[in-house]
């Protein structure tokens, strides 16, 4: 068995100190989550769970707010800005990589100089354009400002430059075009970088929250961070503190089991695009 240095133990025990004041929150949403209602209100900051858990706060959360249709418009808002931004950074990423053009390097730069920039300060200008081109109070409003991602440019033209130019032009002599070079060479090739970018990207996109408030305003087209800000003010008011962690738990349950569930699969998309 290898020894561990004391600089790895050290290691080891500042990534565990991190790792259980990460999971403190979110296991005192879990207990308070499944505490029974009549609980005193002195009792809820306890991390010790109750026994028998109750579903009960879960199930005045559901009927509190409409969640369904709060999933129904944060799935439609993730998966649609997924699906653009696979074709746009796919094909801007094939450009930067293997096209050649003058100023190729000035324009990539310009291009991710936008990582630089905190969203906040597009919120103006693009709250201006969505509006002029009448999509506010719509979910294409919201999804339309991220259709275009820099970082997963980035991330997939450092990829695509990692795939041997001799396998494209191989296919080019078998009379491959764009479109089946894509298909058929760049992408099965790209496959841990493209769950990476779209684990970042849904998982951004799904606790998206200040964009979505400023454009939504009609409650059927609200999606699940704006509700539950709206469903946490009012039972904040009446102090329920196991409805409102009970609606939290319901916001972040599908990316946790989605995590639970693919824990392997996620971190080997990671590995292997470079990313940490």
């Amino acid at each position: 068995m290898t020894r561990l240095t004391p600089r790895a133990r050290l290691g080891l025990v500042l990534t565990g100190a991190l790792a259980i004041l990460w999971i403190v929150p979110f296991w005192w949403m879990a207990v308070a989550a499944l505490r029974p209602a009549a609980v005193p209100v002195l009792e809820m900051g306890s991390l010790l769970p109750s026994w028998p858990p109750s579903l009960s706060s879960l199930a005045d959360a559901w009927d509190s707010a409409d969640f369904p249709v709060y999933y129904l418009n944060t799935t439609v808002m993730v998966l649609g800005i997924l699906a653009v931004q696979l074709v746009t950074v796919t094909l801007a990423a094939y450009a930067f990589a293997r096209l050649r053009f003058k100023g190729e390097r000035v324009v990539f730069y310009a291009f991710l100089l936008q990582l630089l920039l905190v969203p906040p300060i597009f919120i103006v200008p693009n709250l201006i354009t969505v509006v002029d081109l009448g999509l506010y109070d719509r979910l294409l409003g919201v999804m339309a400002p991220y259709f275009v991602s820099a970082f997963g440019t980035f991330l997939l033209r450092q990829t695509f430059r990692r795939i041997p130019v001799e396998l494209e032009e191989a296919a080019r002599l078998d009379g491959a075009g764009l479109l089946m070079l894509l298909r058929h060479v760049y992408l099965p090739l790209s496959i841990p970088a493209l769950v990476a970018f779209s684990i970042v990207s849904v998982t951004s996109h799904w606790n998206e929250f200040l964009w979505p408030l400023m454009v939504v305003n009609s409650p059927d087209r609200q999606v699940l961070t704006v509700g539950l800000a709206s469903f946490t003010q009012n039972a904040e008011s009446a102090s329920d503190w196991s409805v409102m962690a009970a609606g939290t738990l319901l916001v972040v349950l599908p990316l946790l089991v989605a995590f639970l569930a693919f824990q392997r699969r996620f971190v080997n998309s990671f590995v292997f695009s470079g990313l940490k």
